[in-house]
């Protein structure tokens, strides 16, 4: 079940504050607004889009807004239920074989589960199935790359635009060297846009593909556990073997042991 990631926005929002807070007590409402500068804005952010323009295709290029959207978006994943549900298909399997779970396709929502029980229903070998849900796994960890690359280089870029308008601002100030008035402005564009880039870089753009990340990691550790799941039904394990192989996955580890599996469940069996 997807909802919003709360998180998200509350931290990026914190730290424009915190950073707004240090300008303010430093200097009052007047010290924030020499900190807000058009020609560095230009700099930085124009720079960034064309930089992007260069790097990827314009089919990229649109995913961004729904790459972003991603962030602000978290799954619930709970891994008891999803044991819970194997279980229950296992029991099923195992007392009205494994045409019958056909039936049970109507109640399930996550489309990947459905894939791999009509897989083990028309009866594919478990090696044939795990190359099939692994090819699509990684298709999926392809996709998830290429949009996270956008945000990625966004955030490598940012910085070096920042220091392209220092430069760019330090060259105008040097050659007005005898207009006094014109080397604070000049001195606010070298300085400034560099402070806009590496706050892009290390306070949205960076943090937010690394959550994307960790996003991705989370989706394929959901569905490593159904690809186990459903090789533990097709197999005709015993519920409860197969609730003990996947609870492994609570504690972060892969029991993979299927000789040791099948001679406990005989245990169970008598």
């Amino acid at each position: 079940m997807r909802k919003r990631d709360i998180l998200t926005p509350i931290g990026i929002t914190i730290g424009f504050i915190m950073i707004m807070l240090a300008i303010v007590s430093n200097g009052g409402r007047e010290g924030l607004a020499i900190f807000i500068d058009i020609a560095s804005i230009f700099i930085v952010i124009g720079g960034l889009i064309g930089s992007l323009f260069i790097n990827f295709k314009m089919e990229e290029i649109k995913l961004v807004p729904k790459v972003v959207s991603e962030a602000f978006k978290k799954e619930d994943f709970d891994i008891q239920s999803l044991i819970k549900q194997f279980v229950h298909l296992s029991d099923k399997a195992r007392k009205d074989g494994l045409l019958s779970l056909e039936i049970e396709l109507d109640e399930v929502e996550d489309e990947f589960i459905k894939k791999g029980i009509l897989l083990a229903v028309d009866g594919i070998e478990q090696d044939v199935i795990h190359e099939i849900m692994n090819a699509e796994i990684k298709a999926m960890e392809e996709r998830h790359y290429k949009g996270r690359l956008i945000i990625e280089k966004a955030g490598e870029y940012a910085p070096a635009w920042g220091m392209i308008g220092t430069l760019v601002g330090l060259v105008l100030m040097l050659n007005s060297l005898d207009d006094p008035a014109s080397l604070g402005p000049n001195m606010a564009v070298a300085l400034i846009t560099t402070l806009y880039g590496t706050v892009l870089a290390n306070l949205v753009f960076l943090p937010m593909a690394s959550k994307l990340a960790n996003k991705t990691e989370d989706d394929i550790y959901m569905k490593e556990i159904i690809i186990e799941g459903i090789i533990g039904v097709q197999s005709g394990q015993n519920p409860r073997i197969l609730e003990e192989k996947l609870t492994a996955y609570l504690y972060g580890t892969k029991q993979v042991d299927v000789s040791r599996t099948v001679n406990e469940e005989s245990l169970y069996e008598s």
